[in-house]
């Protein structure tokens, strides 16, 4: 492997460590290499907090020797002011020998101007090591700004013989996959900005929509209520998240609930709404109905199809995608099938 792309992954690795924490700004890592050796490290960390190129600035004792030294960053470098001051003007400041950049970044403020502040200031600057491996990692951000909607993710888990629940509406979950596989989506929800059912989800499972069962921060919980018709001793109500409450006759808010009128209750016109709300992911996991209406209007990025060992006698069929997986992982007792929308 060559350094720069082993120095890149670093990058990855470090930007990772802000996931659940930043959106909706994308994930960053950076590192100071002088010499052959890093000398100084950093990510961005949460939301509105210093960027990672100002972190591994900052963790570097003798400043002095920047100017003879490389930075690598999986991003392009603000060339804007936002919640903090421009990083490329940074880079240019500490007079970088060299900037090695992961990816563009296509937000609108950005988008090749970070990269040409740097040469115009006479940096020499390297494009597109593991831009593949960078682009993936802002999936999240990338469809945000350019397709200006949350990248979207299904997922539900189904029984061997294709049902999805056993149509009993008795209150009781029917689990289907293990629960090392419940703890993974647990994980997952944690890496998304925003969660999303409709109301008989709610109705028949009383779900919390939390990540309770790891580490991180709770999702957004956007529930598809037409009629108002939930309870609210519902634990979507609760204190544990927001709860964004999409119906068609009222505006309010209360707490932490705030209902969202949208007259026509199409896909679009629901993420539409997030995107205005600035929220860059929205993980699905709603009933047949609302997941099928998402596949239907080809508004979806991605999908885990869990398919579980147990099966059911009667029950709702799952619902039906007209694309091949691109992966398949067996993860303990179940199947995790992905797809991607090409």
């Amino acid at each position: 492997m060559q350094s720069s792309e082993r120095f890149m992954k670093r990058c990855i690795q470090l930007a990772k460590l802000g996931d659940g924490k930043v959106a909706p700004n994308p994930l960053v890592g950076a590192v100071i290499v002088h010499e052959g050796k890093i000398i100084g490290e950093g990510y961005h960390q949460k939301f509105g907090g210093p960027h990672a190129e100002v972190n591994a600035i900052n963790s570097v004792h003798d400043q002095s020797i920047l100017s003879k030294s490389t930075i690598y960053v999986s991003l392009e470098p603000c060339a804007h002011i936002g919640k903090t001051p421009p990083c490329a003007n940074l880079l240019v400041k500490h007079r970088f020998q060299k900037v090695v950049i992961g990816s563009l970044d296509s937000h609108s403020k950005v988008d090749g101007k970070g990269i040409q502040l740097l040469k115009n200031a006479g940096i020499e600057v390297k494009l597109g090591v593991l831009e593949d491996e960078c682009r993936e990692l802002n999936k999240h951000f990338f469809t945000f700004h350019v397709k200006r909607r949350p990248y979207i993710l299904l997922k539900w888990a189904e029984t061997k013989n294709g049902l999805i629940d056993s149509g009993s509406n008795n209150g009781e979950i029917n689990w289907i996959s293990s629960k090392e596989t419940q703890s993974y989506v647990h994980q997952l929800r944690a890496t998304y900005q925003s969660i999303l059912v409709g109301a008989n989800t709610v109705e028949n499972d009383n779900p919390s929509l939390t990540v309770r069962m790891v580490e991180g921060k709770n999702p957004i919980r956007v529930i598809i209520d037409p009629h108002l018709r939930l309870d609210h001793s519902n634990q979507v109500f609760n204190q544990d998240a927001k709860t964004i409450i999409i119906n068609r006759s009222k505006n309010k808010i209360e707490q932490n609930v705030e209902w969202v009128k949208v007259v026509e209750l199409t896909p679009k016109n629901i993420l539409n709404e997030l995107y205005k709300r600035m929220i860059n992911s929205v993980l699905i996991e709603g009933g047949k109905m609302t997941l099928q209406s998402f596949i239907d209007s080809n508004l979806w990025d991605e999908t885990n199809r869990i398919i579980g060992q147990s099966t059911f006698e009667t029950g709702t069929s799952a619902p039906i995608i007209n694309t091949e997986p691109t992966n398949k992982d067996s993860f303990f007792k179940d199947v995790i099938l992905t797809y991607h929308n090409k």
